[in-house]
């Protein structure tokens, strides 16, 4: 079979609706940011004419290359060819870190995905930071709606800020990142943040009482959304406050004792003495 990696087209798109739809029980989000990632270092995997697997790379603040989007068709998985997708993306990055733009590459993943893992670990990443996501269901609370807030250095209360399954580090970069890409909200005194497309909510500040007041207004944001759940992403301090997150109505994916998102780094050849 003949492969070939190349930028995508327009026309690619039937293909990774496909792919999407095959994903995840059908909830992943390629589909929906296929036109907004066109053109911005977004690939796709094609053999035999055919669309199978796609990747991509975006630039965050901080010169990081994010690596986010690497995906295979079911029919066509255990061949090598998300190997093959990665080394590709490895390659881009080194390019890319020669000419000045970036200087690592990080991703994150769900703690179940094995062969993620394992060939990130085989290629030079290391764990930069772990944290846990949650569920909840937007039925499961009265929907309060909070306040639009425009967002300061003061309430990027972490060091590395999670907007949506992106991290960010603390920065006035990332803070005009954030004001572009997330959206502030405000609630009796609390604020969170959300990605404006998505409906995964990190708190800025944690604690069981803060975060109580705080769902039925990430709630309300999820039903604006027409999103029947949603998802609170949180560091991996919070592991001694599990039983009491699940009695507020969180719940995992899989269950686990420690955190379920890992997030990867791999500094690069032009910043091998930088962290």
């Amino acid at each position: 079979m003949e492969s070939v990696i190349r930028e995508a087209r327009p026309e690619d798109k039937p293909f990774i609706e496909e792919i999407s739809r095959l994903t995840w029980g059908g909830g992943d989000y390629l589909a929906r940011v296929f036109d907004e990632w066109l053109g911005d270092n977004f690939y796709v995997l094609e053999v035999d004419g055919k669309v199978i697997g796609t990747a991509k790379l975006t630039t965050l603040p901080c010169k990081v290359g994010w690596l986010e989007g690497l995906r295979v068709h079911p029919n066509y998985r255990s061949r090598s060819y998300g190997k093959l997708l990665h080394s590709f993306m490895l390659d881009l990055g080194e390019r890319l870190a020669q000419e000045g733009k970036i200087e690592a590459l990080e991703f994150s993943t769900y703690f179940l995905n094995r062969k993620s893992i394992s060939l990130a670990k085989k290629t030079g990443f290391s764990i930069k930071a772990k944290f846990f996501v949650f569920s909840a269901r937007t039925e499961d609370f009265e929907p309060e709606e909070p306040e639009r807030v425009e967002p300061a250095m003061s309430d990027l209360t972490l060091g590395i800020i999670p907007v949506g399954w992106r991290f960010v580090r603390r920065s006035e970069e990332a803070l005009e990142w954030i004001k572009k890409n997330a959206e502030v909200y405000d609630t009796n005194g609390f604020r969170f943040l959300v990605s404006k497309k998505g409906t995964t909510f990190t708190p800025l500040d944690v604690g069981l009482a803060t975060l109580k007041a705080m769902l039925p207004a990430m709630a309300w944001v999820s039903r604006e959304r027409d999103r029947r759940e949603f998802d609170v992403m949180l560091t991996s301090g919070v592991k001694p406050l599990l039983p009491g997150l699940k009695r507020l109505g969180l719940f995992l994916w899989d269950e686990t004792k420690g955190p379920n998102v890992l997030v990867f780094r791999k500094k690069l050849q032009e910043s091998k003495n930088e962290d």
